[in-house]
């Protein structure tokens, strides 16, 4: 019984052995082919144009073509669950953005992944604000001034969002509970769309990406009357933000990572991370980034791994203190007044 013992034992080592060498190839050999990059959301949203803005960069740097897929639906869940099943091999990987990264675990019962366990931090791409935009003829031009509409429409006013559990939507239902204004969610599928609805006049008000807003604002087509950073932004200097409008520590921000599924090798998530942050470094990337609204900070994969922790923590804190239950947006009383 002992020699059959240490003979599977000996079997086991070689076979564990083995595996490590495979995984060691596999990473130095790393990219041997295409790779993939899964985008939660339809084109023309935030996540999509930061992918689309380095993946050329990080083709040139890896030797091997990066192919963007949109993958849209359930707030990002659907994208991010594919990839949190793919291969742990380098070859799928998914932009992260805070709706199915953080929002959605503390929102969601049935997921379908788990962000912290299935998903393994790469890289932080970049943070941008969002900016709060109405109609060119809305009779309102400061966040004071939508509040008091609100009050005063039989109905109230109706505010966009790229989905159910994003940031824009959760902006705009803090803005509500913080000020008691009318204010009812329109969601749509993607930021695209509820541009479009804003611009046709079917919604009041959204709190889109700087990225997304600018284009239609320099058209004056909508009006940017805030933006929803703790800061002004180099991208729309004259444009206060919510609490300097009012609102006291009002900060929301839209953030974008680089995430792969968990098992990755390190060899792999180290490679991918070093050439996107050299990417990042361009100037051609940089300037395009920043002229967006973006801030880029480039972070190592623990870095990214903690910076996305600190944000579920803080979106958790959030529901709890303004949304009073385990149930979206329902119930919460005391609220500051705007004048």
């Amino acid at each position: 019984m002992s020699k059959r013992f240490e003979l599977c034992a000996r079997t086991l080592a070689i076979v564990l052995t083995m595996a490590g060498m495979t995984l060691t190839c596999a990473a130095q050999s790393y990219p041997s082919h295409p790779v993939q990059v899964i985008v939660s959301y339809p084109p023309g949203g935030t996540g999509d144009f930061v992918a689309r803005t380095i993946s050329d960069k990080l083709a040139s740097a890896l030797g091997q073509p990066v192919l963007i897929e949109n993958r849209p639906g359930a707030s990002g869940a659907v994208g991010a669950r594919s990839v949190a099943r793919a291969t742990p091999d380098g070859y799928t990987l998914l932009i992260g953005q805070a709706a199915e990264i953080a929002i959605n675990k503390i929102s969601v019962v049935d997921l379908g992944y788990n962000p912290e366990k299935d998903l393994q931090p790469v890289a932080l791409l970049t943070v941008m604000p969002m900016g709060l935009v109405v109609p060119t003829t809305a009779p309102y031009s400061t966040v004071g001034e939508l509040v008091k509409a609100s009050r005063a429409a039989p109905r109230g006013l109706t505010f966009a969002s790229a989905g159910v559990g994003t940031p824009g939507h959760f902006a705009g239902e803090i803005l509500r509970l913080r000020t008691g204004g009318r204010f009812t969610h329109v969601p749509f599928d993607g930021a695209a769309p509820a541009l479009e609805g804003l611009i046709a006049g079917r919604v009041d008000f959204y709190f889109a990406s700087l990225l997304a807003a600018q284009e239609p604002v320099k058209a004056g087509k909508l009006k940017m009357i805030a933006v929803s950073s703790a800061q002004r932004v180099l991208a729309a200097p004259t444009v206060p933000t919510v609490t300097e409008s009012g609102i006291p520590n009002f900060n929301m921000t839209q953030w974008v990572t680089l995430l792969a599924p968990r098992g990755t090798p390190r060899d792999v998530v180290d490679r991918l991370n070093r050439e996107i942050n050299q990417a990042l470094a361009q100037p051609e990337v940089r300037d395009r980034l920043l002229g967006a609204g973006a801030d880029i900070t480039p972070m190592s994969p623990d870095q990214v791994r903690a910076f996305v922790k600190s944000e579920t923590e803080r979106y958790s804190t959030l529901m709890e203190e303004e949304f009073c239950s385990r149930f979206w947006f329902g119930g919460c009383t005391g609220y500051a007044v705007v004048d």
